[in-house]
């Protein structure tokens, strides 16, 4: 048996919004989640499925961050086994990084496959003294590694799959890390995404897959898991569940409890707010809207502590009714950090100018041709020549599109042009005769 503490995409030293202080929190989820769920637990051993850091060149204070907690692990003879995810994955013209150095340094186990010639794949057991390999045996598990292969996952998997197959320990259960996105679990098509089919390759080699890379917490069929970043990388991410497995094994038998970042360990608040600002034809207004809302979310500063202090996220939206330049949104931004102490703010402008909005009465149930004429009137009424004549204009400009589309000459456009500006007796029985169906038909044939 044995009990281990699966993490991923712990990304120490980010840098997002221009919030320096926010590394301190992927510091605090990385020390509270190993302190409570490593060390407190006793596991045998912790499992990094990349992205330790969130660039290969690590800064100063991110090196730190790391070095804390892999010490005290250390200390408490917990090892620590790690693959490179993309982030802190080495430069492809060196042979070092910070995490082959931490490696050799005897504070991680960094697993590496070897690849030769020809597409073969060799696997060496872990050696303690020269502190490389690309298994390793802890306890009752037979940990196998990876690295980032991002397009190549797929054509790459069969061949480690085979590999780990003929290394299997007899009553072991066998691990193998992986960093990389499976298909079908995030919301828009990753080309380098691993399809389930691909994945299952390695159901006969394999008891427990410990993926990263995707940022939010997911398991399939018992035995593939991905707990999420330990923290929210951006917005975006906000309100994902995330976090880390605590992971019990008997063999093949897996018992994997999700802790939950938030509430099982530490967690920047964020709060994503909206505000339609239609109608509002004063900056001033969309100020006062903007500091009203970020109040009635917040309440009073001095009632949050330092790790309650959210990142607050305003969103405006709908029809600006003045120039952009004259929403002064850096002044508004320093007045709501002075009054309310969010750990940050950002205010996004998806507002569009009033002179720009168009259709927007019409119902998207609307038929298309009534959509389109409302278009094209909206956007001829701002000229004042031709405000008056907006809706003539627009079906007139429908008439002109017909006409093209059934390959009519230039000369039939341009007399129906000139009979419906200018009221041309000449033209007026070209322009209106059975040849030109009027616009009524014209709906009815488009529904």
């Amino acid at each position: 048996m044995a009990r281990f503490l699966h993490i991923a995409d712990v990304h120490l030293g980010i840098r997002r919004y221009n919030l320096p202080d926010r590394t301190l929190d992927f510091f605090q989820a990385w020390r509270e989640v190993l302190e409570r769920h490593a060390i407190q637990r006793r596991v045998d051993f912790v499992l990094v499925a990349g992205d330790l850091f969130d660039q290969r060149k690590v800064d100063p204070q991110a090196a730190n961050h790391a070095m804390i907690m892999l010490s005290e692990l250390h200390r408490q003879q917990i090892p620590v086994v790690v693959v490179e995810g993309n982030h802190d994955q080495r430069e492809s013209a060196s042979k070092f990084s910070w995490l082959r150095s931490f490696s050799q340094w005897g504070f991680i186990k960094l697993l590496e496959p070897c690849w030769e010639e020809g597409g073969q794949i060799r696997l060496d057991p872990w050696d303690e003294e020269r502190r490389t390999g690309s298994y390793i045996d802890i306890a009752d598990t037979r940990i196998f590694g990876s690295t980032w292969y991002g397009t190549t996952i797929g054509q790459t998997l069969p061949v480690l799959g085979a590999a780990i197959h003929e290394l299997r320990r007899p009553g072991a259960t066998s691990i193998v890390l992986l960093h990389c996105d499976i298909e079908g679990q995030l919301n828009r098509p990753i080309p380098a995404a691993l399809s389930t089919t691909k994945l299952a390759v390695l159901r006969d080699a394999v008891d427990y897959i410990a993926l990263g890379h995707t940022h939010k917490k997911f398991a399939i069929d018992g035995w593939v898991f991905n707990p999420g970043s330990l923290e929210a990388c951006n917005v975006e991410e906000a309100g994902v569940s995330r976090g880390a497995y605590l992971v019990e094994t008997d063999g093949p038998v897996i018992k994997a409890e999700f802790i939950e970042a938030g509430k099982d360990f530490f967690q920047r608040p964020f709060e994503r707010l909206e505000l339609d600002v239609s109608g509002d034809e004063e900056p001033e207004t969309v100020g006062r809207r903007i500091l009203e809302l970020v109040e009635r979310k917040l309440g009073r500063p001095e009632a949050l502590g330092d790790d309650a202090r959210p990142i607050v996220e305003v969103t405006l939206r709908g029809h600006l009714g003045f120039r952009n330049s004259m929403l002064r949104l850096d002044k508004i931004k320093e007045e709501a950090m002075d009054r309310f102490k969010p750990m940050g703010l950002i205010i996004n402008n998806k507002t569009v100018p009033k002179q720009l909005a168009v259709a927007v009465d019409v119902s998207h149930d609307a038929p298309r041709l009534e959509r389109e004429v409302k278009v094209i009137e909206d956007l001829i009424k701002p000229d004042p020549r031709f405000r008056d004549r907006a809706s003539e204009l627009a079906n007139l400009i429908i008439e002109v599109k017909r006409l093209a589309l059934e390959r009519e000459g230039p000369e039939k456009m341009f007399n129906l042009i000139e009979q419906r500006l200018f009221g041309s007796p000449d033209n007026e029985t070209d322009a209106t005769s059975s040849e030109s169906p009027s616009l009524l038909a014209v709906a009815e044939a488009s529904d």
